[in-house]
C-alpha cells in the first residue's frame, strides 16, 4: 500500500461485533479472561496494552516502515524513555545537536537524566564535529533533529547514522517536524524515529502522544516495551483514537503545509523589514541540499529574523490577527512564537527571532496578515 492508502488502513479493522467502520473507543481498563484463564484476545490491563493503541501503533509502524513501535504519553514522555532505555552494555554517553527542541534541554538540566548520561553537544550540520565527538569516546546513543527546533538546522542523517554505526551506538532521529510523510529516516540506518504526535500527526491540537518506531527487534526496543508497562506512561485510549482519525488526513495536510509555507518563506525573504528567513525549502538555506535529498518536501516550520531586536519582533505578533500567539506546532491553525522569551537565557535562538508553524488557512490571507503586520 501506498503511504496515503496506510495512512487510513493500516492498524484498523471493521469492528466485529458491530460492523462499524470507525473503530469504537475502549476506555476498559481490564479484560476478561476465558474460562481456561487464557486472554484470547491478548489484552489484559490497559496499562500494558489497549486496543486503541496498539491500533496506533500498528499505523506508525507501517508508515515509517519500522519493525514496531511504542507510544507513550507525550512526546516528552517518549523521548526521556528512549535515553534511559539505552541497554546497560552500551556507554552512557549522548551525542546531541546545538539546535534542538528546548523541552530536551530542561530535561538535562532540570532531571537525573542530565547527571545519569554523559551529554556531549555538536553542531550536526559539520559532519567532521560529529565524527570526530562520536569516537573521541564510546558512546551509546546519537540524536538527531532535523529540521531543528528553532533555528531549521538541517542534519544528514545518513551520514551521521553511519558514523554512529561503525561507532556501535544507537541512533534516534526526531522526525516530529519532517513526518514520515516527507522523511523516512529508518531507511538511512537510524534504529529509531520519534515522533511528538501531538504534532502533525494528531494535527489538530487536541491530543497528547509521543511515539518511537523501531528499525528492527533490538534490546532497546525491549526496554522500552518494559518501560512503557512498568512505568505506565501511556496515552489513554482517547487521545490514540483521535490520533488514528488526525493520521488518516496526514498526507493532504502536509502538502498544504508546505505549500503555504513555502509560499510565506519567499514572501518573507523580499520583505524589507525581514532580515533572515530560515527554512530549508530556499535554495540559500545551508542546510537546502541535504533536505532535498532525505526529505520529499521542506515541511510546515519556519522561522525568521525580524529587523532590529526582541521589542520589532514582539509588535510584529502583537499585530498580527489570523496567526495565534501560542507554543506548539502542527495543527490547522497558524501558530508563532517569540521564542527566546519563551526558553529565557539557555535560549539558541536570537532575541529577532519568531517561529512560526504555518497552518492550513488560504495562504494569501495568511501573507496580508504578515504583510500588514511588518508593516
Amino acid at each position: 500500500m501506498r503511504f496515503e492508502t496506510k495512512a487510513i488502513h493500516s492498524g484498523r479493522q471493521i469492528d466485529k461485533s458491530t460492523s462499524s467502520v470507525t473503530m469504537p473507543i475502549h476506555p476498559s481498563t481490564t479484560f476478561e479472561r476465558a474460562a481456561d484463564g487464557s486472554y484470547p484476545n491478548e489484552f489484559v490491563y490497559s496499562r500494558e496494552n489497549n486496543p486503541n493503541r496498539r491500533a496506533l501503533e500498528d499505523c506508525l509502524t507501517s508508515l515509517e516502515e519500522g519493525h514496531d513501535c511504542v507510544a507513550f504519553a507525550s512526546g516528552m514522555a517518549a523521548i526521556t524513555s528512549l535515553i534511559e532505555a539505552l541497554p546497560a552494555d552500551k556507554p552512557r554517553r549522548v551525542i546531541m545537536p546545538d539546535d534542538i527542541y528546548f523541552g530536551i534541554r530542561s530535561l538535562l538540566s532540570d532531571t537525573d537524566i542530565g547527571t545519569n548520561f554523559d551529554i556531549e553537544i555538536v553542531d550536526m550540520t559539520d559532519l567532521n564535529n560529529v565524527e570526530k565527538a562520536i569516537k573521541r569516546a564510546p558512546t551509546g546513543l546519537v540524536w538527531i533533529e532535523t529540521p531543528s527546533n528553532p533555528l531549521v538546522k538541517v542534519t544528514d542523517i545518513e551520514a551521521v547514522a553511519q558514523f554512529a554505526q561503525e561507532a556501535g551506538a544507537y541512533t534516534v532521529v526526531d522526525n516530529t517536524w519532517a513526518t514520515p510523510v516527507l522523511q523516512h529516516p529508518l531507511k538511512y540506518g537510524v534504529d529509531f524515529s520519534l515522533h511528538a504526535v501531538t504534532k502533525y500527526i494528531g494535527g489538530h491540537s487536541d491530543l497528547m502522544i509521543g511515539a518511537a518506531i523501531a528499525k528492527s527487534d533490538n534490546p532497546m526496543l525491549a526496554n522500552l516495551r518494559a518501560w512503557q508497562h512498568a512505568k505506565g506512561a501511556v496515552p489513554s485510549p482517547f487521545d490514540c483514537w483521535l490520533a488514528l482519525r488526525g493520521v488518516q488526513s496526514l498526507a493532504q495536510r502536509m502538502a498544504t503545509h508546505c505549500s503555504n509555507t513555502s509560499a510565506i518563506a519567499e514572501f518573507l525573504v523580499h520583505h524589507p523589514n525581514v532580515e533572515a528567513v530560515h527554512y530549508p525549502g530556499l535554495a540559500e538555506h545551508p542546510g537546502h541540499h541535504i533536505a532535498a535529498r532525505q526529505m520529499s518536501s521542506f515541511g510546515g516550520m519556519l522561522s525568521f529574523q525580524v529587523k532590529g531586536g526582541q521589542d520589532e519582533a514582539m509588535a510584529v505578533t502583537a499585530k498580527l490577527q489570523l496567526f495565534t500567539r501560542a507554543t506548539s506546532l502542527g495543527g490547522v491553525h497558524s501558530l508563532i512564537e517569540h521564542r527566546a522569551s519563551v526558553e529565557g537565557s539557555a535560549t539558541m535562538a536570537p532575541p529577532n527571532l519568531l517561529r512560526v508553524s504555518v497552518g492550513l488557512e488560504h495562504v494569501d490571507d495568511l501573507k496580508e496578515d504578515l504583510s500588514q503586520a511588518l508593516e
